[in-house]
Order: structure tokens, then C-alpha cells, then sequence
């Protein structure tokens, strides 16, 4: 398959529904949302109720051999809000946790719960980082050790900054079954958020990503079945076995998940960055000073042109990323990570830029720009920071295990 940014009918149609949703009903909403700092269920209901929120999308956008849909939506729906379109879109993250890890029954069991229906919206949430272990995920502490006798799983930890944490109905859970072998020592297991011993006993208050709950979650000896274990425990003592012997073992599960979703939040970016810009553009044609609107200046037109490149720029990193992992391409040059560190530089820079380009409006929060700009920070954090992007590409063009 050739890599192409031309879009087929069925991604031309996502991209203009998604957009349409965006802008109908995520953007009117956008600065009561931030404001009230809550998971908006109304929206979310709103999406399930056409369908852009739920199992059915989901596997849609996984069966792109092209890998292009994921990318398309998110930036859409980040074009809209960031807040509120990770609100959309942070259930995905538990379900393709549970596909890249579960067996065809759990998968079936349990994804469709990470969504719930357009009369009961339900929510996920992916539980891996946590205080001690953000980018270390060979440092996590949180254990789940084999009860044989009652053939169940004891959960005892703390994970830290859960995207949906404290409103999730389904969480899938990262954690350590074989201390002594590091990040192969580790296993996934799904659960509901309602089982005895889960705890998230307050929301953090953020700097960006108001609209979209994140939380501490804490597991005190939570007692689990064993088929809450992903894959099966068949599958956990091979790889366990395999990795004693130093020998491959299957994807770790936590890597595994962020190898699928890292172009994704790349595209976030894009959307939130384009956002900016078209915002920025628009006020600079009508914004007049001395006697001229501001776009006939040089330094902002030329500032215009410039974002508008970086932005393209970032865009195509991140289709060739999304599709080079669709199609089973070698990240020769880390190429999924180049595409998450650009995107996310471009949209601090240009939202930045978007604020002095508005000038005083642009600090106030009265223009949307300001919302914006506390959002894109994220992207430079989460899902590996910038710089774990830099050595994760740094290690793979030089072929050195730098530090």
C-alpha cells in the first residue's frame, strides 16, 4: 500500500461529520465546559447518539488499513475543544488497551462497557502512569499478585494523572506481577471502576484539558477474577517464562497501547493548532491599526505563513506515522515519535503566537485563543514527554542506548 493524503469518500465523510459536530455543538459549549471544569456527559450523550462516541466508530476506525481515521477525527474534534474532545475520545484509550492485549472474548465482553449506549453513556479509563513511574514504566509499583486457591488477582497501588480517573465505569489497569523482571514483569487487567477497594477520592484541578476529568486512582488489595487478567493466564506465563530466559516476549502491554495512540495524539495537536491559527488568520483581517488591518503587515502575515507551514508540517508526520503502523512499516527513524514531538511543539508555538497576534484580547478569557494555549501544553507531557520523544529517536539514528 502507498502512502497517500488523499482522503477515500468513507474519511472525506468522518472528517466533515466530525467536523459539523465540532463546530455545532462542541465549540458552543466549549467555555462553559472549562469554566465548570466537569466531564461533559450531555455531549458525550450527544455523540453516542449519532454515533461518533462508542464501540461501533471504534471498530470502524481500527479496520482503516490505512490508518488514517483515527488521525482524522481527532483533529476534528481538537479543532472543536480539547477538553471535551479528550472527554470523546479517552474511552478509546482503555478499549485499545483491551484489544491490543485481550483475548476475542474480552475484547467482545468489555470494550462495548468502555462506551455504554446512547441512553447510558459509559466511560473508560487506562491506568499506567503513576508518581514514581510516568515515562519509567519499568519503575511502576502498583502489584497484582495470584491468589490460586480463590483464582484471583490481589491489586495493590496508586496510579497517577488517569485520563476519565474518578468518573470511569471500566478501567483497565497496569500492573507489576513479576517484580525482579522489570517492564516484562508486567500484565494488564480489566475491571469495573465499582469493585471493592478502587478509590479516587478527589479530581486534579489542571492548568489545560479542563472538560475532561483526570484523577489519582488508588488499589487496595482490589480482589479481581482471574479472567480479569488480559490475555489469559496461559499467555502471561509464556511471556513470563520467555522473559526469564531473556528471551522476546510479547509487546509489553502499556507500550503496546501507546504505540497505537502515540499518531493520535499527535493529530490532537494538529487540531488544537489549527484551531489557533484559523482563529489568529480571521482576527488579523479584521483587527485594524492605524488605519490597516493588521494581516497587511509583514510581521504578522509573514508569522501566518509561517504557522500555516509548521502545521502542515506536523500534519504529514503524523499521517505517515498513523500509517506506517497500520501497515506494519518499521519506525526505522522513530518515526511515531517524530510525529508526537513535532505536533506537539507546534501547537505550544502556535498557540502561543496566536495570543500575541490578538494582543491584549488574546490574554484575556474572553477569546478563546487563551483556553487553547493552556491545552496545547499538554501535548509537549502526556503520552511521553518531549523529552522521552527525543531519546526515543535519539537512540534509534544513532543505535546507542543513551541515557
Amino acid at each position: 500500500m502507498t502512502f497517500s493524503l488523499a482522503l477515500s469518500d468513507e474519511q472525506q465523510q468522518l472528517r466533515d461529520w466530525a467536523h459539523e459536530f465540532s463546530l455545532k455543538v462542541i465549540r458552543p459549549a466549549a467555555f462553559d465546559w472549562d469554566d465548570r471544569e466537569e466531564t461533559p456527559r450531555p455531549i458525550l450523550q450527544e455523540a453516542a447518539g449519532i454515533g461518533l462516541y462508542g464501540h461501533d466508530i471504534l471498530m470502524t476506525l481500527l479496520e482503516d488499513a490505512t490508518g488514517q481515521g483515527f488521525p482524522i477525527l481527532a483533529e476534528e474534534l481538537f479543532w472543536g475543544d480539547a477538553g471535551i474532545a479528550l472527554s470523546i475520545m479517552g474511552s478509546t484509550l482503555a478499549a485499545v488497551g483491551i484489544i491490543a492485549s485481550g483475548t476475542a472474548e474480552q475484547t467482545a465482553h468489555w470494550v462495548p462497557q468502555c462506551y455504554g449506549t446512547d441512553k447510558d453513556v459509559k466511560v473508560g479509563a487506562f491506568c499506567s502512569s503513576e508518581p514514581e513511574a510516568g515515562s519509567d514504566v519499568a519503575n511502576m509499583l502498583t502489584t497484582a499478585k495470584y491468589d490460586e486457591a480463590s483464582d484471583e488477582w490481589v491489586i495493590s497501588g496508586q496510579k497517577a494523572w488517569v485520563t476519565n480517573g474518578g468518573v470511569a465505569d471500566v478501567l483497565v489497569v497496569q500492573a507489576v506481577v513479576e517484580p525482579g523482571l522489570g517492564a516484562r514483569g508486567q500484565a494488564a487487567f480489566v475491571m469495573s471502576a465499582n469493585t471493592a477497594g478502587i478509590a479516587a477520592p478527589r479530581k486534579l484541578r489542571k492548568h489545560g484539558l479542563r472538560a475532561s476529568n483526570t484523577a489519582d486512582i488508588f488499589f487496595d488489595g482490589v480482589r479481581v477474577p482471574g479472567s480479569a487478567l488480559l490475555g489469559g493466564k496461559d499467555k502471561l506465563d509464556e511471556n513470563l517464562a520467555r522473559a526469564r530466559e531473556r528471551r522476546k516476549t510479547s509487546q509489553q502491554a502499556a507500550m503496546a497501547t501507546f504505540e497505537l495512540s502515540r499518531p493520535t495524539v499527535g493529530a490532537m495537536a494538529v487540531g488544537v493548532a489549527r484551531a489557533a491559527y484559523e482563529y489568529a488568520l480571521d482576527y488579523a483581517k479584521e483587527r485594524v491599526v492605524f488605519g490597516r488591518p493588521i494581516i497587511e503587515k509583514q510581521a504578522i502575515s509573514f508569522l501566518l505563513a509561517d504557522i500555516a507551514t509548521e502545521i502542515d508540517a506536523a500534519r504529514l508526520l503524523v499521517r505517515r506515522a498513523a500509517w506506517m503502523g497500520a501497515t506494519g512499516q518499521k519506525f526505522a527513524s522513530a518515526e511515531g515519535s517524530m510525529s508526537k514531538l513535532k505536533a506537539g511543539r507546534v501547537a505550544v508555538w502556535t498557540t502561543e503566537r496566536a495570543i500575541q497576534i490578538l494582543g491584549g484580547n488574546g490574554y484575556t478569557r474572553e477569546y478563546p485563543v487563551e483556553r487553547m494555549h493552556r491545552d496545547a501544553k499538554v501535548f509537549d507531557i502526556f503520552e511521553g514527554t518531549e523529552q522521552i520523544q527525543q531519546l526515543v529517536i535519539a537512540r534509534s539514528i544513532t543505535g546507542l542506548r543513551l541515557q
